[in-house]
């Protein structure tokens, strides 16, 4: 296996507790970065590292703290996204859970860097159990003056504080998170202004995701350059992988970026292959969120190049033959999957998660789920399927957040690659009602 930069000691035996994280280098890069480092410098090795967000956008992290506006006499914050609710992605839970002084140590370093001395940790409000260890870590790190007044002599100030939301994915959004974090309903901003400029309560802003921010004590000790050395070409460093579905041994994976999918999916030092002995038919490589591809076009891109774990080979061929690393989510299906009630199952995730502040997302959403609804169950119509693209064009592009994109590409890639599965849904309308009837070419499972 590659080198683990996150989660090297993860299983060692009271890594939770600050006693034993410290003994096993915990806060240096707060010592290294308070006592030797100008907050510019950190931001600069960030920007060297070519950190790229780990949440789904895969924005490049350095230049989203470059762009931080800094009025004189306003206070700024850091903001972390731990709203993780993106349907097969189970990858920042973990951490958090296993390894909370990683990421307050993220925080306290990344906040210096940023000059904020107020930090949030914006945490799923089903994840309580997780919260009670953050605020657990946190009461720790305040006794041990890593927060607090005047850290470690530095005369650097900072408080830090988790926070759980209710529960709802769209707050899974920059804007409605911080929405949410001031109290208000979790509705997506219009922007501009961004974050940047106007976050939480209007003061600039910067919002990552937790193992974005994780990876940022791994940056600051090992220098930007280093990092930089690890994975393929804008693709740097490591990246957790969660990894679910048809798999042998599913599971939360750190890969170096640059792996290929093949020997993620098939090797016996990752998933070990599909169970059963089946065939692999589909997977969704960066959460449901992303574009599902098939067997062929997972291994390898439409030019017949091995396809490899890194934001650029996954979204080779754009989104017609392509998909994107997103989140990732690895979500694998064998050859008895359904792909018409897969696709049906996302599209009613997101039409009960859309918080309905756009007519394309709030009506669109419903439409997709009714139209999967009646394939699914034996009432399609041919002329349903090319509606269900029109459909996904109509949202796609024209909402104030991600959400209806979220929505729209699962189902008009479903539709792109296995057109042939919904057509068989209107043909033979009564096996395909029947509960558990899969197409395939040699005939129908059940």
């Amino acid at each position: 296996m590659g080198r683990k930069l996150l989660t090297e000691h993860i299983n060692v035996e009271g890594i939770d507790t600050l006693e034993v994280y410290r003994k096993h280098g915990g806060y240096r890069s707060v010592e290294k970065a308070l006592k030797t480092m100008t907050p510019d410098e950190v931001v600069e090795e960030v920007k060297k590292s070519g950190l790229r967000g780990r949440g789904g956008a895969g924005f490049p992290t350095g230049m989203k703290w470059s762009f931080l506006a800094k009025p004189e006499g306003v206070p700024r914050y850091l903001v972390c996204n731990a709203d993780e609710s993106e349907p097969g992605t189970f990858k920042d839970r973990q951490l958090m859970s296993k390894l909370p002084h990683l990421l307050i140590e993220g925080m306290i370093t990344g906040s210096y860097a940023l000059g904020a001395n107020t930090s949030y940790i914006y945490i799923r409000g089903e994840l309580l159990y997780v919260l009670r260890i953050l605020e657990k870590a946190i009461a720790e790190a305040y006794a041990a003056g890593f927060l607090g007044k005047n850290i470690l002599g530095s005369g650097y100030d900072l408080d830090l504080f988790v926070h759980p939301g209710g529960g709802a994915y769209i707050c899974g959004e920059e804007t409605a998170l911080l929405e949410s974090l001031e109290g208000k309903r979790g509705n997506p901003r219009n922007k501009p202004p961004f974050p940047a400029v106007q976050g939480l309560y209007a003061r600039p802003t910067v919002v990552n995701n937790v193992e974005s921010i994780a990876a940022v004590p791994v940056i600051v000790n090992e220098g930007g350059d280093e990092y930089a050395k690890i994975g393929v070409g804008r693709s740097t460093g490591t990246k957790l992988i969660s990894a679910c579905g048809h798999l042998n041994k599913p599971g939360i994976y750190e890969i170096e970026l640059g792996l290929p999918v093949e020997e993620f999916i098939y090797s016996d030092e990752y998933c070990g292959g599909i169970w059963k002995g089946r065939e692999l038919k589909a997977v969704v490589a960066g959460g449901s969120s992303v574009p599902i591809l098939p067997k062929e076009l997972i291994l390898k891109t439409a030019a017949g190049e091995n396809r490899l774990m890194t934001y650029e080979s996954l979204s080779d061929g754009g989104f017609v033959t392509g998909t994107m690393l997103g989140s990732g989510g690895f979500i694998a299906m064998d050859e008895t999957t359904c792909i018409v009630r897969n696709t049906w199952n996302f599209s009613r995730f997101y039409h009960h998660e859309s918080c309905g502040q756009c007519s394309p997302c709030r009506e669109g959403t419903g439409w997709m789920e009714k139209v999967l609804h009646r394939l699914e169950h034996g009432h399609g119509h041919m002329e349903d399927i090319d509606l269900l693209v029109s459909v996904a064009k109509q949202i796609e592009g024209n909402t104030i957040c991600p959400l209806g994109e979220a929505a729209a590409w699962p189902v008009a890639a479903a539709v792109r690659h296995f057109r042939h599965e919904f057509e068989w849904h209107v043909t033979h309308a009564k096996e395909a009602a029947q509960p558990g009837a899969v197409y395939r070419a040699n005939g129908v499972l059940v």
